[in-house]
């Protein structure tokens, strides 16, 4: 059996349920002094600098920053998109410019039609990552209310389909292709990605890793240099970096 049955059973109703908090621990980033910036080479600029990690993610930013921040983010989590909201530009602006800070989003795919917006996040490639998963991440209600209207019935029987064309089904029910053609994804190159497994069994892969590793509970959870802090705001992730020394 492919691994890409994996999030086969799950319900539509439970897909379109809200995001399961972070687990809390005890402690956080260690408190340090103000860090001293660190200017981007000739001719570049830190936001700009964007590359795949080896746990599957996409980092921005300062590839030695001494700070180094990580959200495991659904596309499906409200309080994800409503930390994108208020934080993205912040971190861009105010400290991966900074160079003493870098931003990585891994996904942690909670249903399949998580797995199907983030594929397409990342069919661009590492340049358009964060800017396609932003614009994801505001088209959340058009998405669920196309879920909505999609039933049951056609739910469980595109996920019935072969792993090479579930997720491009499922993908035209919640018109996500022609959400990301107008994000720059053509047609062709949105089908492509949907339909290679290894992406989607990928994916499963580094969240089950995420489960594993570093205990992930729910959306979003936050890493600073390898730590889990506290929190699911922006007012207390920017506080755990100002501790850290981003100030």
């Amino acid at each position: 059996m492919s691994k890409s049955l994996y999030l086969a059973p799950v319900a539509l109703a439970l897909a379109l349920t809200g995001c399961g908090g972070a687990a809390e621990t005890e402690g956080g980033a260690t408190s340090g002094e103000a860090l001293e910036t660190v200017a981007a080479p000739e001719g570049q600029q830190w936001s700009t600098t964007v590359s795949q990690t080896e746990a599957g993610g996409y980092v921005m930013g300062n590839p030695d920053a001494p700070i180094k921040l990580v959200e495991f983010m659904s596309i499906t989590c409200g309080v994800c998109a409503t930390f994108g909201e208020d934080a993205f530009t912040s971190i861009r602006d105010n400290y991966v410019e900074s160079g003493r800070v870098s931003f990585e989003i891994r996904n942690f795919v909670r249903d399949p039609l998580d797995l199907t917006a983030a594929i397409l996040s990342r069919c661009g490639g590492e340049g358009p990552f964060f800017a396609l998963t932003k614009q994801a991440l505001s088209n959340q209600g058009p998405m669920f209310e196309k879920a909505q209207a999609m039933g049951e019935a056609t739910y469980n029987g595109i996920l019935q389909s072969e792993p090479n064309e579930r997720f491009v089904k499922l993908a035209e029910q919640l018109d996500l292709i022609s959400y990301f053609q107008q994000l720059g994804i053509s047609e062709d190159q949105a089908k492509a990605c949907l339909s290679e497994e290894a992406t989607a069994e990928k994916l499963m892969a580094d969240t089950q890793a995420a489960v594993k590793d570093f205990d992930v509970q729910g959306t979003p959870t936050f890493l600073i240099n390898g730590q889990k802090i506290d929190g699911t705001s922006w007012n207390m992730v920017e506080t755990k970096l100002k501790e850290a020394g981003a100030r």
